[in-house]
C-alpha cells in the first residue's frame, strides 16, 4: 500500500484560496454533523474533491473526533492510491469516497452517516417512501447498494456506483446513508433532509395508520424545484450555518 501521506498541519498560505475555501467548508461539514449528533466518535467520513486537483480529495484523519476537525488537518490523499490507517485514514472511509468521487466528476462532496434512524430505514425493504417534503427530495433520484459488510474492498466501488449512478443519495442496506453534492452545502443539506425524511416514515409507519402517499408529478415537480433552489438560493443558508458554528468555537475555522 502507498502510505506516503504528508500529515503536517496545512497551511493557508501554502496553497491556492479555492482549496482553503473547501477545506473549510468540508471542517464545516464535520462539526455540523458532530452538532446535529449524527456522528460516530472517530467513525464514518465526509470527503471533498480538491479544486484544481481532480484525483485528490480530503478527509479526516482517523483519530480525530469529529469535534477536532478544521481546515488545517484535514488530509489530502490521491483517489489512485491505496491507503489504510497506516497512512493516517480510515480504510472504510477511503475505499466508499475515493470510489465515489473518482467515479462522478460532476459531484464534489460526499457525506455519510451511521445514525439508527438511517440503519433503520436501511433496513426496510420497502426503503424510503414519498410521504414527506423532505423525502421528495429524493424522488428517483435515491439509489440502493445491498450490505456486503465493512467496505475495506475495493472490489466493492464498483457496485457502490453503480447502485448510486446519478443520484443524490444513496441507503446502504443494512448500514447508512450516503449522500452527495456539488457544493459541501449540498451534500450536508441532502444529508439532513433525508435524515429527516427517514423519521418522519419511521415515525408514521409506527403509528400503524394509512400513509398518504404524495402522486408521482407532484413528486417529480418538487424534487426539480429543489434541485433549482439548491444550485440558487438555497445557497444563502451555507454562511448561517457557519455562524452556528462561529457562536460555538470560532477556533473550528484554524
Amino acid at each position: 500500500m502507498n502510505t506516503h501521506v504528508k500529515l503536517a498541519a496545512a497551511r493557508q498560505t501554502d496553497m491556492s484560496p479555492a482549496e482553503w475555501q473547501a477545506r473549510v467548508d468540508l471542517a464545516a461539514t464535520y462539526r455540523l454533523i458532530a452538532r446535529y449528533g449524527w456522528g460516530d466518535v472517530i467513525y464514518n467520513h465526509s470527503s471533498h474533491r480538491v479544486p484544481g486537483e481532480e484525483h485528490k480529495f480530503l478527509i479526516k484523519r482517523h483519530e480525530l473526533l469529529y469535534e477536532e476537525v478544521t481546515p488545517s488537518n484535514l488530509v489530502k490523499v490521491s483517489m489512485d492510491d491505496d491507503l489504510d490507517e497506516s497512512a493516517g485514514v480510515n480504510r472504510p472511509g477511503f475505499t466508499l469516497h475515493g470510489g465515489v468521487l473518482s467515479a462522478r466528476p460532476d459531484i464534489n462532496c460526499a457525506v455519510h452517516v451511521h445514525t439508527e434512524t438511517g440503519m433503520a430505514i436501511a433496513g426496510l425493504k420497502h426503503g424510503l417512501r414519498m410521504v414527506s417534503q423532505p423525502a421528495v427530495r429524493f424522488y428517483n433520484r435515491v439509489g440502493y447498494h445491498d450490505y456486503e459488510g465493512i467496505t475495506e474492498d475495493f472490489g466493492e466501488r464498483a457496485r457502490i456506483n453503480q447502485a448510486l449512478g446519478k443520484n443524490r443519495a444513496l441507503i446502504l442496506r443494512n448500514h447508512g446513508l450516503l449522500t452527495v453534492g456539488k457544493t459541501a452545502r449540498e451534500a450536508f443539506v441532502l444529508m439532513k433532509a433525508l435524515i429527516e425524511a427517514a423519521d418522519i416514515q419511521l415515525k408514521m409507519e409506527a403509528t400503524g395508520g394509512a400513509l398518504i402517499e404524495i402522486p408521482a408529478e407532484i413528486c417529480e415537480k418538487v424534487a426539480h424545484q429543489y434541485e433549482h433552489h439548491d444550485s440558487g438560493r438555497g445557497s444563502a443558508d451555507w454562511p448561517a450555518y457557519l455562524r452556528m458554528l462561529d457562536a460555538v468555537d470560532a477556533n473550528w475555522r484554524n
